[in-house]
């Protein structure tokens, strides 16, 4: 078998550029903050809450997407799949029929899914599926050029949703005898899914954050750690929520965020679910409670200084976090791929998220102090390494998806000679990137390290 070169093997490694602008994405955000100090003056005119927070949505994505547009013109990427420069191709309607036969048909799986399973029953989601039913006609009407229009610039018109129309429609063959691309059928329907999952999720959380800034009193700030550290960690945490939101939504080939591939192993989706509710309250209740016992506050309460160093260091732990969803911009989205990131945090560690979000779960919990033995100690704490290994295999099976993309390859080459925990590759030779056996999902290995997998591109969106 032919042995396959790692990136880490050759002498230097250049990190690709990424597709986002952190300058562009921080403007967004403080335009968006400015939309929150607005709500917190005019909100209540407003005639609900989730008007305000389609509000600050958009005060994020409309910028980013006009200034990307001026500066880093996406629409000209070779991933995005359009060509503005050559006439429209012919036979656009029939083609635009077949595709909106497709997303009409993902629309309507989706609605399938909200209207038969208990956990989108109740008021949990209420806000979300208000925001739809104001949007999904507008949504659906507005496709129909949008399709057209896209379709006739496409360099590869014959994409995933027309795969599914053609198939809906009794069709197994094209005009050239090749078969309906059941991968690309597949791809798109993952894609869907990930949507369906986590876009109701993040926009109540979002919703919840949300209020809690809006409602804030900020004299107790003055004089008080513990409200500094209440106020923060929200903010931190609605930032990080405001740009996963976004990006849940703006999946659109013309701004080239659109979902290229999405996770195709069950491993892959298991550990990612696991991680979100209401999976993790089911499973975590019985097997991974490691959080058994007052939090860190209660441990440093007498001791102001102590209290304020421990909190800091979570707090700045959490800001890392975030700081690795700000250079997302309207890209954001678990379990696919939609450009590789190169900047920002990215530039040091694959995985900054992951490793500054389970640290500061050390810190909060602490369960080595938390239990009343040592035994207990022991267990509390082998279970959160649990956890951990369950992120870690997230970014494992994360990593296998990515490296269908030679960026990838070449980006985390990049990291293992140069990155800020490159020393752990060598000393530990176990975690270090490979594109060999452990990233082939099928067909040959040397082949998934060098091209980009033969699907059409999933959004036409």
């Amino acid at each position: 078998m032919k042995k396959i070169k790692t990136p880490a093997a050759a002498a230097v490694v250049d990190c690709p550029r990424a597709p986002t602008s952190i300058a562009i994405n921080l403007i967004a955000l403080a335009i968006s903050l400015l939309a929150v100090l607005w709500l917190r003056e005019y909100g209540q005119q407003l005639p609900s809450r989730t008007v305000g927070l389609a509000v600050v949505c958009v005060a994020l994505a409309v910028p980013i997407i006009l200034l990307e547009w001026l500066f880093l013109k996406p629409y000209r990427n070779a991933s995005a799949g359009l060509d503005f420069s050559q006439p429209r191709k012919q036979g656009g309607g029939h083609r635009t029929a077949v595709k909106l036969l497709g997303f009409y048909a993902c629309v309507g799986l989706v609605a399938a899914v909200y209207w038969l399973f208990p956990e989108y029953h109740g008021s949990f989601y209420s806000n979300y599926y208000a925001v739809v039913t104001a949007v999904l006609p507008w949504w659906l009407l507005l496709a129909v050029p949008y399709f057209y229009w896209i379709d006739g610039h496409m360099v590869k018109p014959r994409d995933s949703y027309w795969q599914l129309g053609s198939w809906l429609l009794g069709r197994r063959d094209d005009d050239n005898g090749c078969g309906v691309d059941g991968r690309a059928i597949g791809q798109l329907l993952l894609g869907w899914l990930v949507k369906l999952f986590f876009l109701p999720l993040m926009f109540v959380y979002l919703g919840n954050n949300l209020t809690t800034l809006l409602n804030f009193d900020f004299s107790r700030l003055s004089g008080s750690f513990q409200a500094v550290f209440d106020f923060t960690f929200n903010f931190l945490y609605y930032i990080d929520l405001l740009f996963v939101t976004v990006g849940y939504v703006c999946t659109l080939r013309l701004f080239d965020s659109h979902i290229r591939t999405a996770e195709p192993s069950f491993l892959g989706w298991g550990v990612a679910l696991i991680s979100y509710q209401p999976f993790w309250s089911a499973f975590s209740g019985s097997y991974l409670r490691y959080d058994q016992g007052p939090a860190w506050g209660y441990w440093f309460w007498d001791t102001p200084l102590a209290y304020g160093l421990w909190g800091g260091a979570i707090l700045l732990l959490i800001a890392i976090y975030v700081w690795a969803s700000v250079p997302f911009g309207i890209r954001f989205s678990n379990l696919t791929h939609r450009g590789i990131l190169t900047n920002g945090p990215y530039r040091y560690t694959k995985h900054p998220a992951y490793i500054s979000k389970n640290l500061s779960w050390w810190m909060i919990s602490m369960p080595f102090m938390v239990s009343s033995t040592a035994d207990e100690a022991v267990r509390h704490s082998l279970l959160l390494l649990m956890v951990n290994f369950i992120y870690f295999m997230r970014a494992r099976t994360e990593e296998r998806h990515l490296s269908w993309d030679p960026d990838y390859v070449a980006y985390a080459g990049y990291i293992e000679q140069r990155g800020l925990f490159a020393f752990v590759g060598r000393w530990f030779p176990l975690l270090r990137f490979k594109t060999g056996c452990l990233f082939n999902y099928g067909g040959r290995s040397e082949d998934r390290a060098q091209t980009r997998p033969a699907v059409p591109g999933l959004a036409a969106e």
